[in-house]
């Protein structure tokens, strides 16, 4: 399918369905009504949801919101239908797949790697390449078999290829990817057999390329092929001085922990060459880092790795592909910059600022133009997955008034309740030093027996009621001074999420990844609380207190309160790459349900169910035999019952619940 790079990748948003077309107001009063409500205060809309989460920003053009204020999803962008998030997650509830629930999109994935080639062929019929393109997808991003075979399905009219970081990734690529021509880019530390195999598979009609990262892989490598008889094609890859930025800016340079220096890429030339194997190296690889966000840094690689592809090639090399690796950076937080969680480039860009720059080089020294292979598993990965969990219930600092109704009060709480009455917009930041002083008061008093336990929980919820007063009047400001900045994170609930930080998201508590985070449902109404995510592990880092915002990072998300009996369901989206396979089991808290989805003519249909992780499976991951456990829990009933601690009924609902624990989600059924 001829796709046309749209939206993200050339465009700053997608044509409306008017065709761009400006429509006049021929009715004022109903839109102001539609506006304001009864009480003359502008009403919430769905619009607001959008610029509050940012949803525009980073969800084109696959997420959305609808009237009904529940977010869309369009697996096929701009192209097909869309699905009701909330109405999806409630069938899938009925279906009884309980929450946390992974939601993986197939289409979008296909969707990507379309998007990607399309961004690519346009690059080189923009500038008159000789060459073509050929991805791969890194297996590390995530090695789910569904998704690796839907990859190498999706793939198959690109030569779409998988590359592998290690033994078993190669036994994976090796299996599965038989499309034609499509390469096996073949990374990480390597032994004989790992060589051996690779080389051997070409025998198979696959197209396995060994990357050298050390000059001990070189010398292996020119003995396995002489051993077995094999010309292989293999690459060397570079350490460049060009260095990335972030999270994985050291993935590059000197001391980077893959890559040959300049003296070690001519040492193996002439290592090659004194075996007669100059012609096996055809390529040339590099890495500078995992979600480069300037396309400065990109360009100055290219730039590098261009010429010492060239220079390769004048060293009697047999050049053909150039591989640029990974580093094609998803937006996260929807700002469109430099900032480590966004990009200020999009995919066209980055297709055309490639193909141009190795081009130009090759063209300089009449040497034919490279086969170009990229490794962008996060931004082929990250969209196509959605991770749905649950509120299990909130708390917060009380902001109800006591009663303070004479004289016979404590001169402490007198002074506190007159500094509430107080509060206004011209004398909040000296009022809240004010308050603060009289609770620190208050405290010491207590400390010393001159207030009462119900005296001080008076002064508290006071104090509490002049910070969320306060914060009201700040929320209100264009500018909000220093000392009062932190005041919504201090005020704000804890949300306690039916979800583990360490198993879902990892890179949000090991790295400070950001991942957009909203309610999928009631955006049509006014988040009124402020809060932080409280996962159900019993640590203290297993929280997510920072969310994207278009500046900086938020300390609180904002929410809705809850309902009683009713369900609050929150998404956590572009958190497909990476996330799953480097999940671990803190708490023992293992896979979460996972489904995968695919449009249809009459909506969507379910392809593949992968239920999460049993009790029995994640204590058998730590050496523990559910039987054993039973049957030790049996024994300690039966003492029980013999010394009349326990009635048999009692002991037989214990013994039931034990076991059907043990069968059941490692998560929690609200």
């Amino acid at each position: 399918m001829n796709l046309e790079p749209t939206t993200e990748d050339i465009a700053a948003g997608s044509p409306s369905n008017n065709g761009g077309a400006t429509v006049k107001n021929n009715f004022p009063e109903q839109e102001r009504l539609k506006e304001v409500g009864a009480d003359g205060l502008k009403k919430w809309s769905i619009e607001k949801s959008e610029e509050l989460y940012r949803i525009k920003g980073w969800g084109e053009p696959y997420f959305s919101i609808n009237a009904a204020g529940h977010v869309t999803v369009s697996p096929q962008g701009d192209r097909g239908g869309s699905l009701d998030l909330y109405e999806l997650v409630e069938a899938l509830r009925q279906r009884n797949l309980g929450l946390p629930l992974l939601i993986r999109f197939s289409d979008i994935l296909e969707d990507r790697i379309e998007r990607l080639n399309a961004c690519f062929a346009k690059a080189i019929a923009r500038y008159s390449y000789r060459g073509v393109y050929r991805g791969v997808f890194p297996v590390k991003c995530n090695q789910q078999r569904h998704l690796i075979e839907d990859i190498v399905r999706f793939g198959q009219p690109y030569q779409f290829g998988l590359e592998a970081g290690s033994k078993p990734e190669l036994m994976i690529a090796l299996a599965t990817l038989k499309t034609p021509g499509a390469p096996i880019i073949c990374n990480g530390y390597k032994d004989k057999e790992y060589i051996e195999t690779a080389m051997l598979a070409a025998k198979l009609g696959q197209r396995p390329i060994i990357v050298l990262e050390q000059i001990e892989e070189v010398n292996m490598a020119i003995q396995v092929s002489k051993e077995l008889g094999i010309k292989p094609v293999l690459g060397v890859r570079a350490k460049l001085k060009s260095k990335g930025m972030g999270q994985w800016g050291n993935s590059t340079g000197d001391r980077a922990k893959f890559g040959l220096t300049i003296p070690e890429i001519i040492q193996a030339v002439d290592l090659f060459a004194a075996s007669d194997m100059l012609e096996s190296l055809q390529l040339l690889h590099f890495h500078i880092g995992s979600q480069i966000s300037s396309i400065g840094v990109i360009k100055d690689a290219i730039r590098e790795a261009s010429q010492i592809y060239v220079e390769l090639a004048k060293l009697g090399a047999n050049m053909n592909y150039l591989d640029v690796g990974g580093g094609l950076a998803v937006d996260y937080d929807g700002s469109k910059t430099n900032f480590h969680a966004s990009k200020n480039y999009n995919m066209q860009n980055y297709a055309n600022d490639i193909v141009a720059e190795v081009k130009e080089a090759c063209q300089e020294v009449d040497i034919p133009v490279p086969t170009l292979i990229s490794e962008s598993g996060r931004a082929i990965a990250s969209h196509q997955s959605v991770l749905i969990f649950n509120i299990l219930a909130s708390s917060g600092v009380s902001t109800e008034i006591p009663e303070i109704g004479n004289e016979k009060q404590h001169l402490i709480l007198r002074n506190l309740y007159d500094t509430y009455e107080s509060i206004k917009t011209d004398n909040y930041q000296e009022t809240y030093h004010d308050a603060i002083q009289f609770k620190e008061e208050a405290i010491s008093l207590f400390n010393f027996g001159y207030l009462s336990l119900r005296e001080r929980a008076k002064a508290e919820q006071l104090f509490w009621a002049c910070c969320n007063k306060i914060a009201a009047i700040t929320r209100q400001q264009e500018y909000v001074p220093d000392d009062l900045e932190d005041l919504d994170k201090i005020m704000a609930s804890i949300y306690y999420v039916n979800l583990s930080v360490f198993q879902s998201a990892p890179d949000s508590w090991a790295i400070s990844q950001l991942f957009p985070i909203m309610p999928i449902h009631r955006l049509n109404e006014e988040p009124i609380q402020r809060g932080t995510l409280a996962d159900l592990t019993c640590d203290s880092d297993g929280k997510i207190d920072r969310f994207i915002d278009l500046l900086d990072v938020k300390k609180v998300l904002e929410l809705h309160p809850l309902e009683p009996g009713k369900p609050y369901y929150l998404g956590m989206f572009l958190n497909g790459a990476y996330q799953e396979i480097m999940g671990n089991l803190h708490n023992l808290f293992g896979d979460t349900n996972a489904v995968h989805i695919k449009l249809s003519p009459n909506g969507y249909e379910i392809e593949h169910v992968v239920k999460g992780d049993t009790m029995t499976e994640v204590l058998g991951y730590v050496q523990y035999d559910s039987e054993d456990l039973v049957e030790s829990i049996r024994q300690q009933t039966e003492q029980a019952l013999k010394q009349e601690r326990i009635t048999l009924d009692e002991s037989q609902h214990l013994l039931q619940n034990y076991e059907r624990s043990l069968q059941g989600y490692t998560y929690l059924f609200p």
